[in-house]
């Protein structure tokens, strides 16, 4: 089609949401000078375009979502969103608009609030609504069902006895549910009315209310020729599912004359997308006398067409067959997605995106030149948009100014500024001589379309940086995850090193761990990554009812470049009036998050979607990011061991009965506690003798707990070649145990079998290795091992050392066990008999349990039962 000629005027700006006006809601109207104004907030303006200043504000009790005029009764309709329609008397524009006197800008003192008690139909299900003349149609979905309903309309002498109740309705069906599809949830339906030129009263409410009059053939060939004969006026309804379908009016007003099977609504198409505009065009080309008539006038549009959110779009009109008239229906597909659209009283539709108003033209393509009179006008075969050059238009609306003889678009922009396009013909702009007034004012409108295309170049430049930002961002992030994902674990090019040691802070020793990150890639961890740490409680066999519980601290990393590395440091101090869990695990990893690159989460979820699988390890669990882990290490007791804390902490080689004192005898250990605790606090009754003789007064009293683990000597041997180069296997297995504590360093110059050290609650812990005999389990004669003896009070600080131990020893089996022949023969009578041993020892040690808690003889059940747990905890066992 032919360029456009336009010309913008700016008029005014209003209030908007940060990031911009979304499309759908706002609307613009003008009659006359005056225009209404919705921005899709809960504000309504009225505006004076000839002295460019506010005339009136009504703020409602939640967003707007539609606006409609009616002249004829001076009353503006407003839709409140969960509300209802409100009907706002013109007359009462003079109260609000008290400007001060002298005043020129587009200030307004007062802002009519509008109460949820003032609205004429509420209805907290309304969508939207539509006018005619004396008759309301609304539109609302109740139970995921549309429902349309009629009403009357109050007049000016009505406004103290409203109607409430609708005059009849009507339910119509759709193919999905709005509810369930969250795509379509923030989508509104279309609703506007057409007429035939027989019924002539309808013609002033059309024009106003958004509506059209159709000529005749064309109503006739859409609707039936039924609602021709009638001359009903036709509801048309587009809905967010894409389905177009009609209702007769009349059947809306006489819901008695219409049996329950036959449904009066019908389906005219389906654009398969949310439709957002529905209109109407005069295709044909006008005689010279009817030239001057408008749309509306008794010819009426030849043309329906309706207009999808991402772009395709249907006509419809009557075309010339061989006998009679016939229906053409042709779709197009424009740009989208489309935010608002508007028709002129000719052939044109202007629509709007996020870059632009296009301008298309639904005439014929022959030239006027090579037309004939009764030449059957068809649709075209193509589309070719002009672009208007104005972007980010939320809402349209045609006006015409008949003093001057042209048509204009009036237009709000997502950042809330109200504008006029002038709109001529290409025959208009033919060249003609220029007085000094028109150049003055030809010169306005060119700066004002300078800045314009200077809005419009800088809003565009910058959606071009940050994608272009985005993308720089996502490469590097491929790029890092693709190298920590597709490595080996132990060839990884960015690895994380954990170590436990104790610091000196604030005059009292803390235990702490080491995270330190090194970038060995060629890739630089920029901006954006976090290094995060987590400190997880693990649950031990020794504790029941434990429950694992998760610490994470985050630290982002400004850059890291290849080759450098970084360390962090936390403190493992327990909370007040609690101790220091062990064993508990530290976990490393990377995590970058998309929505500071992506802006929402729906994109930066999609995105996800495309590039990692959802079994994927670099997907993170909000699906938010991507989470890359790094090393994950179980901190147990003989990591956090203080072995220079004690005098004496490391001793020489010597007999192991001397590094050990021998515990004292349980039972007079149990009766002197009984006897301290009866002087103190002189309470009579055994029940709460035991407990309190456990408490931390007689922590200091109770000899210390004892455990031992037998390893075969052939097995240490053979796997800790690297310990056993020039000292005892016995001070190999001492150094093996200890090679991840930090303090184990004075071990190295030292053939040392015992090692005593504090625990990080303070109490001290013992450690031993001899080497033993075992008879009885091997046919053949004795087999030599590896005793580690493990010695500490209270008997928590005991239970987590045997705990860390025996995870070293599972390790050290696990990861050697195919590379060594199978065991040498053992007595399998035996180990039956060990094994029915201990099933006895711990049924009686659940029957001594119940027995304390019920109070009966404590005396002689403690006894009774620390001896068997000293038994259980000594079996006849030998790691082979």
């Amino acid at each position: 089609m032919a360029q456009v000629g336009h010309r913008v005027d700016y008029l005014a700006g209003f209030c908007c949401p940060v990031g911009g006006l979304a499309a759908g809601k706002p609307r613009v109207l003008c009659h006359e000078n005056q225009i209404y104004l919705s921005n899709g907030t809960e504000f309504v303006y009225v505006y004076d375009q000839e002295g460019r200043l506010m005339k009136a504000v009504y703020r409602f009790p939640d967003q707007v979502w539609h606006v409609e005029l009616l002249p004829l009764h001076q009353q503006l309709y407003i839709l409140c969103a969960g509300v209802g329609i409100y009907c706002v008397s013109l007359d009462y524009q003079s109260r609000l608009a008290k400007r001060a006197d002298g005043e020129e800008n587009d200030c307004f003192s007062s802002v009519l609030p509008m109460g949820s008690d003032t609205c004429t139909f509420p209805d907290a299900t309304l969508c939207t609504f539509t006018l005619l003349n004396d008759v309301l149609v609304t539109l609302s979905q109740v139970q995921g069902k549309w429902c349309m309903n009629l009403h009357n309309l109050p007049g000016p002498e009505d406004q103290g006895n409203l109607p409430r109740q609708p005059i009849s309705h009507v339910d119509i069906t759709t193919s999905t549910n709005n509810d369930g599809d969250l795509s379509l949830a923030h989508f509104l339906p279309v609703l506007c009315c057409a007429s035939s030129p027989s019924a002539t009263d309808h013609k002033e409410g059309l024009r106003h209310s958004g509506g059209f009059v159709l000529e005749e053939p064309l109503f006739s060939l859409l609707f039936g020729v039924d609602a021709a004969m009638l001359d009903s006026p036709m509801i048309l309804c587009g809905f967010p599912d894409g389905q177009l379908c009609s209702v007769p009016l009349k059947a809306l007003s006489s819901p008695n004359n219409r049996s329950c099977e036959d449904s009066p609504v019908k389906i005219l198409h389906h654009l398969e997308e949310p439709v957002v505009f529905i209109g109407a065009l005069r295709t044909e080309r006008r005689s010279p006398e009817a030239e001057e008539l408008p749309a509306y006038g008794d010819l009426g549009c030849d043309c329906v067409v309706a207009l999808g959110h991402y772009g395709k779009m249907v006509a419809i009109k009557a075309a010339q067959g061989e006998e009679v008239k016939v229906p053409e229906l042709r779709e197009y597909c424009l740009q989208g997605p489309v935010l608002c659209a508007a028709c002129s009283g000719g052939s044109r539709m202007y629509y709007s995106t996020h870059s632009d108003i296009y301008a298309v033209d639904l005439d014929s393509n022959i030239p006027e030149a090579e037309k004939v009179e009764d030449a059957a006008a068809t649709l075209p075969s193509a589309l070719s948009p002009a672009s208007l050059s104005i972007c980010s238009v939320v809402a349209l609306s045609l006006s015409s100014r008949e003093s001057e003889g042209e048509s204009e678009l009036l237009a709000l922009s997502a950042k809330g500024r109200l504008m006029t396009c002038g709109l001529c013909s290409p025959d208009d702009t033919q060249p003609f001589k220029m007085n000094p007034d028109k150049a003055g004012q030809r010169i306005k409108e060119l700066l004002s379309g300078i800045g314009h295309v200077s809005e419009r170049v800088s809003s565009l430049k910058k959606v071009v940086d940050q994608k272009n930002r985005a993308l720089t961002c996502l490469n590097q992030v491929m790029n890092v995850s693709a190298a920590l994902l597709s490595g080996q674990s132990n060839q990884k090019p960015i690895t994380c090193t954990i170590t436990t040691h104790w610091s000196h802070i604030l005059v009292q020793d803390s235990l702490a761990v080491s995270c330190v990150l090194e970038n060995a890639s060629e890739c630089t961890l920029e901006r954006g990554w976090t290094f995060c740490v987590q400190l997880f409680a693990s649950s031990c066999d020794f504790e029941e009812d434990s429950s694992d519980s998760a610490t994470t601290y985050t630290f982002p990393i400004d850059q890291l470049l290849p080759g450098n590395k970084t360390e962090v440091t936390l403190p493992l101090g327990p909370a007040e009036g609690s101790k220091l869990e062990l064993p508990f695990m530290v976990s490393c990893s990377l995590y970058y998050s998309l929505r500071e690159i992506l802006g929402t989460v729906s994109e930066s979820t999609d995105l996800l979607d495309d590039l990692l699988s959802d079994d994927s390890t670099g997907l993170s669990p909000d699906r938010e990011g991507i989470c890359l882990p790094l090393k994950e290490v179980t901190i147990d007791l003989l990591q956090c061991l203080r072995l220079g804390a004690t005098n004496g902490s490391i001793s020489e080689a010597s007999p192991p009965a001397a590094a050990l004192p021998l515990p004292a005898d349980p039972l007079d250990t149990f009766l002197k506690l009984s006897q301290m605790q009866s002087e103190l606090e002189s309470v009579e009754g055994g029940g709460e003798l035991v407990p309190r003789a456990l408490g931390p007064l007689g922590e200091a009293y109770l000899a210390p707990s004892v455990a031992s683990i037998k390893v075969s000597s052939e097995l240490l041997r053979s796997t800790l070649k690297d310990f056993c180069a020039d000292v005892s296997l016995c001070c190999a297995v001492l150094r093996w145990l200890l090679a991840e504590n930090a303090e184990a360093d004075a071990l190295q110059s030292q053939d040392a079998a015992a090692v005593r050290g504090l625990a990080p609650d303070g109490g001290e812990v013992q450690l031993n290795i001899r080497e033993v005999a075992v008879s009885d389990l091997n046919p053949a004669g004795p087999i030599q091992a590896m005793e580690i003896i493990i010695q500490s009070s209270p008997m928590e600080n005991m239970s987590q050392l045997h705990h860390a131990v025996v995870r070293r020893i599972q390790t050290l089996i696990l990861e050697q066990a195919a590379e060594y022949s199978s065991p040498p023969d053992i007595r399998v009578q035996y180990l039956h008999q060990i094994q029915a041993n201990h099933e006895v020892l711990l049924k009686e040690a659940q029957s001594l349990r119940d027995r304390l808690c019920l109070g009966n003889d404590p005396e002689a059940t403690v006894e009774k039962l620390l001896h068997v747990y000293q038994q259980l905890r000594n079996p006849s066992l030998v790691v082979l």
